[in-house]
């Protein structure tokens, strides 16, 4: 037999403080590296700088008026949907906002303007969910254009304020704030903010973060307290170097 040394048994308390130092340096180093991001993500530093320079108020406070559509008597304060007549960037082309977006978004939609302003389909990489879906006819129906910094919150937080013109051109801000999204995952989204809902895909939280807080600082709108961690843990995600 060999001459080596016998090692004592760990008894239950060293190991239990073993496996709590284990667990405490897995959590340190869990936040203290980038998590997952997916492909094309901004960069850390240009995202913080985003997030340094929006204000921050300590809660959304509802604001009587709000109303989008545009039926009857209503008041329809970011005036007409998808209007082309406003001075929101790519405004005044002849072609409605919404096909605007889904023309940039959809891949194998015609380039050339003189084709027109009709969208007869297209592959769709979700934003949010990274699903890949290939639409046509109707079914160009089932995607949505998102306001990524929801029309309500903006109003509450301070377009009610605002003159008519620079709310519609916020509404119709196809470089700041418009995305085409499936709908379904709009439906769930609907007016919620980062405090409640992120991207189902949390390799899309970075992302999402850049577009929500490039929307706030270009127009001025604050956000909450809670949002504000909410984004930075989204913050927290996006790659290093960038």
């Amino acid at each position: 037999m060999g001459s080596g040394r016998i090692i004592p048994p760990i008894g239950p308390r060293a190991l239990c403080l073993t496996m709590a130092v284990a667990v405490s340096l897995c959590v340190v180093l869990w936040w203290a590296e980038p998590r997952h991001s997916a492909p094309g993500s901004p960069g850390r530093e240009a995202v913080e700088a985003l997030l340094a320079r929006v204000d921050v108020v300590p809660e959304r406070i509802t604001v009587p008026g709000y109303e989008r559509e545009c039926s009857g008597a209503s008041a329809c304060v970011f005036g007409p949907a998808w209007s082309d007549a406003t001075g929101a960037p790519g405004s005044g082309n002849g072609c409605s906002t919404r096909h605007d977006v889904l023309a940039r978004d959809l891949r194998g939609t015609p380039a050339d303007p003189a084709s027109g302003c009709t969208v007869d389909g297209g592959t769709l990489v979700d934003p949010y969910t990274g699903r890949v879906m290939d639409v046509g006819g109707s079914g160009l129906r089932g995607i949505h254009v998102d306001h990524v910094f929801p029309l309500s919150a903006a109003w509450d937080l301070g377009a009610w304020e605002w003159s008519p013109g620079r709310r519609a051109a916020f509404a119709n801000d196809v470089e700041r704030n418009l995305l085409a999204v499936t709908g379904s995952v709009n439906t769930r989204k609907s007016d919620l903010t980062p405090e409640d809902w992120l991207p189902p895909d949390p390799g899309r939280h970075c992302f999402y973060a850049a577009r929500y807080l490039t929307a706030a600082v270009a127009y001025g709108l604050p956000v909450t307290a809670e949002d504000r961690e909410a984004l930075a843990a989204a913050v927290r995600r996006c790659p290093r170097g960038g």
